[in-house]
């Protein structure tokens, strides 16, 4: 199963969003411990909870609150951005630098 985010990342490959379709509460746990040491933040569990960024319900906190790209396809009224009309924008751009396989899920979406 696919889950395209605004951004192309795949939200049915992330960590946070398997440790909450689990229905495990360790599994969460486990994900803020691991993301809080990666991304040098004190992540906890109950903000991992996520349903996937285009789906009704949880979202991680990131996500939800603070990623441009989902603020701007929200506002532009797209379902993820190939569908947006700038599509690649500056902001993209530079996200596929560290997502190449962003890149390559929108482009295929675009198609």
């Amino acid at each position: 199963m696919t889950l395209i985010g605004f951004c192309g990342l795949d939200c049915a490959k992330c960590e946070g969003y398997l440790a909450t379709q689990a229905g495990d509460d360790d599994q969460p746990a486990k994900v803020a411990k691991e993301w809080s040491v990666r991304y040098s933040a004190d992540i906890k569990p109950e903000q991992v909870n996520c349903d996937g960024c285009r789906a009704e319900g949880r979202k991680f906190f990131y996500c939800a609150s603070m990623c441009e790209l989902r603020k701007c396809g929200i506002g532009n009224g797209v379902d993820n951005c190939a569908g947006c009309d700038e599509y690649p924008c500056a902001k993209l751009e530079e996200f596929f630098q560290v997502a190449p396989e962003a890149r390559a899920a929108l482009d295929a979406l675009r198609a």
